[in-house]
């Protein structure tokens, strides 16, 4: 088998993404403008002249010696993982070679490839175990026995570790920059109504507590991000994580922004359809007085038949009112409408303890009847030892 990797135009990247049926949000090209001070490209597989796959590669320069980087591919390449899982280290060879004439010091791959998933059902016996038995030997979620495995990824694990790609804690790994664990809620072949009876009972009640005190929802514009940012610094301050500052979220709605109704109007249109769409749910709150404000927003992106729920916010005065649940219970009927197969809550941790610090995001996602979803993870190649030791000290006192 012979590979061939090669960089591509951002429009080839789209034309190749618009037919595959999803593409990690972070892995179109105009992701990439979303990261000041990174340089980027997109990179083509080819096999016998024929385009198989791609990627975006961010090169994140060292501090004063920016001819070395670390080759960045979030939640990427895109590849026939399964097909070709025997050829794994041919896939990625050329890869490993392209960014090191680069001048990159390390390569970081993340593949999208699921290995175990638990259902909501089991992950709330877990729960209720754990919670039972505080101090028995049940704290992980990732300890408890899995409703699905995937019986392809195994060789593609041993194909990267044969061809010396780490991702165990040795010498050169950096760790995950992306969840390992996220929790996602499937909508193929289900209605609205079937979704909703999929919740639990406190989310169905959050629901409708929404829908009595007159929670609306509207679908933000540009002119609204102001506002989103405003409850979205309430939110961090509260929950104790740093904001991203206010050009982040113009700059990807400018890259990705969508209309009113909830719909798309760019992010890179082929053949007059967009690959990709940003939507923000505004959940507004009756006031006192007369008149809404902004109680919640839910922001969430779509590239193909997946939606990512990407940022989240919220105001402590109206929690009462329900918004949040409002908020994304529009954002998954609106998924459901474009014809989304998925609809990813994102990350969670790896626990069960109901003594952890954010069990209560794992409670909160588990309501919705979806199923947590282990990928294998991110991958680590080392191309110049001694540069990728100094980085990694360097990050480690940032």
């Amino acid at each position: 088998m012979t590979v061939e990797v090669r960089p591509i135009s951002a429009a080839d990247h789209l034309q190749w993404i618009a037919k595959q049926p999803w593409v990690s949000f972070l892995q179109i090209p105009q992701w990439a403008a979303l990261k000041p001070g990174w340089r980027h490209e997109s990179l083509g597989w080819f096999m016998a002249g024929e385009l198989i796959g791609a990627g975006l590669v961010r090169y994140r320069p060292v501090p004063r010696y920016p001819r070395r980087s670390l080759a960045y591919l979030p939640e990427g390449p895109c590849l026939p993982w399964e097909q070709l899982s025997e050829n794994t280290g041919e896939l990625l060879t050329p890869l490993i070679t392209h960014c090191g004439a680069q001048g990159a010091f390390l390569v970081k791959i993340g593949p999208g490839i699921a290995q175990r998933r638990w259902q909501a059902d089991t992950i709330k016996e877990g729960l209720k175990r754990a919670a039972e038995s505080p101090t028995g030997d049940l704290h992980r979620l990732t300890d408890l026995p899995a409703d699905w495995q995937s019986t392809s990824a195994p060789a593609v694990v041993e194909e990267l570790r044969t061809a010396g790609w780490r991702s165990d804690g040795s010498s050169g790994r950096f760790g995950d920059y992306q969840p390992r664990l996220v929790f996602q809620v499937p909508l193929r072949d289900r209605t609205s109504d079937d979704l909703l009876a999929g919740f639990n009972q406190q989310w169905r009640r959050n629901i409708r507590k929404a829908e009595q005190v007159g929670v609306r929802i509207s679908w933000g514009g540009s002119a609204d991000l102001e506002s989103f940012h405003r409850i979205y610094c309430e939110t961090a301050k509260r929950d104790g994580f740093t904001p991203r500052g206010i050009g982040y979220f113009r700059a990807l709605w400018e890259s990705l922004g969508g209309s009113v109704n909830g719909g798309s109007v760019n992010g890179g249109p082929v053949d007059g359809q967009a690959v990709a769409a940003a939507r923000l749910a505004c959940a507004e709150v009756p006031g006192t007085e007369g008149g809404f404000h902004l109680g919640a927003a839910a922001l969430a992106i779509q590239v193909g038949q997946r939606v990512w729920y990407s940022y989240g916010a919220s105001t402590t005065a109206d929690r009462d009112a329900r918004p949040s649940n409002a908020a994304q219970w529009a954002q998954m009927q609106q998924a459901m409408k474009l014809g989304a197969d998925v609809y990813d809550m994102r990350g969670i941790v790896d626990t069960v303890d109901g003594r952890h610090e954010q069990v209560g995001l794992i409670q909160f996602k588990v309501g919705t009847g979806g199923y947590a979803q282990e990928s294998i993870g991110e991958w680590d190649y080392v191309i110049r030892p001694m540069w990728a030791r100094a980085f990694r000290t360097y990050e480690s006192r940032m």
